[in-house]
């Protein structure tokens, strides 16, 4: 049996990444998962990246990885110069020295995952096409479709929504652990989530743990 932690959507909150690591004390996991958006909204970007990159995570950029790693380049927008608007992303970049920017810069959009007792995984933070694309449990079968068509691993984790999710749809079953750091569901405790898989499939079970 292989055993994960998924957690997604930390966005620069310790307080609240340190509670799901006291929680995650309670299980026998065997790596830790984390499907993008590690950096930006709270104030402990630069140390919450640190952590994922001491601790060996397997981790994927989400769009706010982007602000980062593409900010003051000819891939960056026109309406990032906007010193009001995007005030957050100039604070965020002044947080990253080179070589962290350069090791965010080098995380994977996307991850395959492979075990010998489970079935493959894809790990994506929207969709499997942008960091900034949605699948949301209200999505109709055919609009799931669309999106995941060239997908032949039939499990597939998210993030992204900070909303949890276990949806069935077709052959792919999606999984969505909600946000570590800005829960969205109405219920303010990190969320997250622990798989444990074997020949049979992989089991989620989701968490909530309060955080200061």
């Amino acid at each position: 049996m292989t055993n994960l932690a998924i957690l997604s959507d930390i966005h620069g909150n310790i307080p609240a990444l340190e509670a799901v690591l006291a929680d995650l004390a309670a299980f026998e996991i065997d790596h830790i998962i984390v499907p993008g958006d590690v950096i930006s909204f709270g104030p402990f970007s630069r140390q919450t990246a640190e952590l994922v990159i001491e601790n060996g995570w397997s981790v994927i950029r989400g769009n706010n990885e982007f602000f980062l790693v593409d900010y003051k380049t000819p891939r960056a927008p026109a309406e990032w110069d906007d010193p009001i608007q995007f005030a957050p992303t100039v604070w965020l970049y002044r947080q990253f020295d080179h070589r962290l920017r350069t090791l965010i810069g080098s995380w994977p959009d996307t991850l395959d995952l492979r075990f010998r007792d489970a079935p493959p995984i894809l790990v994506c933070h929207g969709t499997p096409a942008s960091a900034w694309g949605t699948i949301y449990s209200t999505m109709t079968d055919e609009e799931i479709e669309n999106t995941l068509s060239n997908v032949e691993s039939e499990y597939v984790i998210c993030g992204h929504t900070h909303l949890p999710m276990d949806r069935q749809s077709g052959k792919w079953r999606i999984l969505n652990p909600g946000s570590v750091g800005v829960p969205l569901d109405g219920l303010f405790s990190a969320s997250y989530m622990v798989l444990e898989g074997n020949e049979d499939g992989w089991t989620p079970t989701f968490r909530r743990v309060p955080f200061d």
